[in-house]
C-alpha cells in the first residue's frame, strides 16, 4: 500500500485542525476567517522559530544569547498564543501577540544585537489594525510596535553583533523571511475578504431570490384569499337567492296547485255542471301553464347549477325556432286573443346552446302574453349585424316604470301577477339573462308603463356562406 496519499491526507487534516482552532459554530463568517488566517499566522511563527534555531545550530560562528531569545522568542509566543485561542481568550491572545512581539524584537536591538528582523515591526503596526476588534487595543499595539521601531532602529543603533557580518547569508535569509511574511499575511488578509465578500454577495442574490419567491407565495396567497373571499361572497348571495327562490316558488307552486285540487273536488263532489266547467277551463290553462312554466324553468336552472359552465353551441334557425315556440305558446295566448306575430319570414342563423336559447324565446314569449291585456299583439323580429343577431320580442302590454325595469334582472324575486291574475317570479328573466351570456351574448330591455314592453337580446352570428 503507499503510504503517501495517507501521509498528505494527515497532513491536510493537521493543517485544517490548526487553521480552526478556538473556532465555534456560532461565530460570525467574518470572525471565523480571521481567526482562521490568525492561526496560519502563529503556526508560521511557531515554524519560523524552529527554522532560527535549526540554522542558528547549523552555524558554526558562535552566536550571542540575544540572537538565541531572538531565535527561540516566535516559537514560545505563538505556542502562548494558540493555547489561548483553544480556550477561547479571543482578544486577549491577540493582544499579547501584538505586545510580546514587537517587545521581544526590540529586546534583542537593545542588547545591540541585530539580527536584521526590523522589518517585522512593520508587519506587526499593519496586522494589529486588521486583528485587534477594540480601538483602544488597535491604537496601543500600533504605537507600542511604531515605538519600539523607533528605540530599536532609530535611536539605539551602536551594535556590537551585526549578524551581516557573521553570517551574510543567514541576515539576508531574515529580511527575505520578514518581506515574505508581509507578503504572506497582506495576501492572506486580502483572500479572505474577497471569500467573504464574495460570500455575501451569493448570500444577498440567495436572499433577494428567495424574497422574490416568498413575494411571489405572497401575492399567490392574496390572489386566493381574494378569490376565496369573492367565492364566499358569491356563495353566500347564491345561498340568499337560492333561499329567497324557494320560498316563494314554494307560495306561488302551492297555491295554484292548490286552488286546481279544490276546484276539481269540488267538480266531483258537487257535480258541476258542463257550461259551469267549460267556463273555468281558461282559468285552468293558465294555471297549468304557469305551473309548468315554472317547473321548466326550476328544473333548468338546478341543471345550471349541477353542470355550471356546459354549453353546447350548435347552429341553430331562429325563424323555426319562434314558429316553434309559438306552437308551444298558442294556447295560453288563445285564451287571451292575443295575435302572435312574426317577422323573420326567412332562415336567420346563429350559433348557441338549443336548449338554452328555446327556454329564453319561450320565456320572453310566455311573459309577453301574461303582461299583454285581451285583444293585444305581440311581435318578434330580428336584425342582423356584423357579427351578432339581435332578436326584439315586443309587446303591446301594460309595460313597466323604470323602477321596475331596474329590478327584474336583480337578486330579488318578486311575484308579479300579469292582465289576467298570471303568476310569476322573475326566475325566467334571471335564467334569460345568465344563458344568454353562457353563449356570448346579451339581453336589454325597454318599456313604457301603459304602452308595452320591448325585450332584445343579441347572439353570436353564424353566417352560412361563409361555412
Amino acid at each position: 500500500m503507499n503510504k503517501h496519499p495517507l501521509q498528505a491526507i494527515a497532513l491536510q487534516q493537521y493543517w485544517i485542525f490548526i487553521k480552526n482552532i478556538g473556532i465555534t459554530p456560532g461565530m460570525e463568517e467574518y470572525e471565523k476567517r480571521k481567526m482562521s488566517i490568525f492561526n496560519q499566522l502563529n503556526f508560521l511563527g511557531l515554524l519560523t522559530g524552529v527554522v532560527f534555531m535549526v540554522i542558528g545550530i547549523a552555524i558554526t560562528d558562535h552566536l550571542p544569547p540575544l540572537a538565541w531569545f531572538g531565535a527561540g522568542a516566535p516559537l514560545a509566543i505563538s505556542l502562548f498564543v494558540l493555547w489561548l485561542n483553544y480556550e477561547r481568550y479571543y482578544e486577549l491572545s491577540r493582544l499579547l501577540y501584538f505586545s510580546l512581539y514587537p517587545v521581544a524584537t526590540c529586546l534583542v536591538f537593545l542588547g545591540k544585537v541585530n539580527v536584521g528582523i526590523e522589518l517585522f515591526f512593520i508587519l506587526y503596526c499593519v496586522l494589529s489594525v486588521f486583528f485587534l476588534q477594540k480601538l483602544r487595543n488597535i491604537i496601543f499595539s500600533f504605537a507600542l510596535s511604531v515605538a519600539c521601531y523607533f528605540i530599536a532602529v532609530v535611536i539605539f543603533h551602536d551594535y556590537y553583533f551585526r549578524l551581516e557580518k557573521v553570517n551574510y547569508w543567514f541576515y539576508f535569509f531574515n529580511q527575505l523571511l520578514a518581506f515574505g511574511l508581509i507578503f504572506y499575511a497582506l495576501f492572506l488578509v486580502k483572500q479572505e475578504n474577497m471569500g467573504y465578500q464574495a460570500g455575501l454577495l451569493h448570500k444577498s442574490r440567495e436572499l433577494h431570490r428567495r424574497n422574490l419567491e416568498v413575494e411571489e407565495q405572497r401575492r399567490e396567497i392574496e390572489e386566493k384569499a381574494a378569490l376565496l373571499e369573492k367565492q364566499t361572497h358569491e356563495l353566500t348571495e347564491l345561498n340568499q337567492v337560492k333561499n329567497k327562490l324557494f320560498s316563494v316558488i314554494a307560495h306561488d307552486l302551492k297555491t295554484p296547485m292548490y286552488a286546481l285540487r279544490n276546484m276539481f273536488q269540488n267538480m266531483q263532489r258537487y257535480k258541476v255542471p258542463a257550461h259551469e266547467i267549460e267556463e273555468m277551463l281558461p282559468g285552468i290553462v293558465n294555471e297549468m301553464s304557469y305551473v309548468t312554466g315554472l317547473m321548466d324553468n326550476l328544473l333548468q336552472w338546478a341543471k345550471t347549477q349541477m353542470q355550471k359552465d356546459t354549453v353546447h353551441p350548435e347552429v341553430l334557425n331562429l325563424e323555426l325556432m319562434v314558429a316553434e315556440v309559438f306552437t308551444q305558446q298558442q294556447l295560453q295566448a288563445t285564451s287571451k286573443h292575443i295575435l302572435l306575430q312574426s317577422t323573420i319570414t326567412e332562415p336567420v342563423y346563429c350559433f348557441a346552446d338549443r336548449e338554452m336559447i328555446k327556454l329564453v324565446l319561450r320565456n320572453l314569449v310566455s311573459n309577453a302574453i301574461k303582461f299583454t291585456p285581451q285583444h293585444g299583439n305581440i311581435q318578434v323580429s330580428a336584425t342582423i349585424m356584423t357579427a351578432q343577431v339581435k332578436v326584439f320580442v315586443k309587446d303591446s302590454g301594460i309595460g313597466m316604470n323604470e323602477r321596475r325595469v331596474q329590478q327584474i334582472f336583480g337578486n330579488h324575486f318578486i311575484t308579479t301577477h300579469g292582465t289576467d291574475n298570471e303568476s310569476g317570479t322573475g326566475i325566467g328573466l334571471k335564467l334569460c339573462k345568465e344563458f344568454l351570456e353562457k353563449n356570448g351574448g346579451e339581453i336589454f330591455v325597454q318599456s313604457v308603463q301603459g304602452k308595452g314592453s320591448v325585450f332584445s337580446f343579441t347572439l353570436p352570428r353564424y353566417d352560412v356562406a361563409d361555412n
